[in-house]
């Protein structure tokens, strides 16, 4: 009868000992999938303002030119000229990981009294 107690004690000590190592092991791989996934959306972000950024730049630089246009041919109208300022100068000029997974709005151009900076604030 001993023997049989010890037999099942040895048992029980087992299967503790591979919970207690099972249940790390399965955490460390959703910490390892979790990692895959922030890499992946990481290295998407990197990739998309590789094209996002010089395309933001650009269509800033275009209208702010085109708002000065805009100014001297209204007879200066600051109004006028600072609807285009504000619309291209305004916006993201960055994108993050919250855009690209749908959590943020992009916002290519800007609006009057928006969150995002434009030309005008600074």
């Amino acid at each position: 009868m001993i023997q049989v107690d010890r037999r099942f004690r040895s048992l029980v000590l087992a299967l503790v000992m591979v919970a207690a190592l099972a249940l790390p092991a399965a955490a460390l791989a959703e910490e390892t999938k979790q990692a895959g996934r922030d890499a992946g959306i990481g290295l998407a972000t990197v990739v998309a303002n590789i094209f996002y950024i010089p395309a933001k730049v650009g269509y800033a630089a275009v209208g702010g030119l085109t708002g000065g246009l805009t100014y001297a041919l209204t007879g200066g109208n600051l109004d006028a000229a600072e609807k285009v300022w504000v619309a291209s100068g305004g916006g993201d000029y960055v994108l993050s990981p919250e855009h690209l997974q749908g959590r943020e709005k992009i916002q290519f151009s800007g609006t009057k009294g928006s969150s995002t900076p434009s030309s005008t604030e600074f």
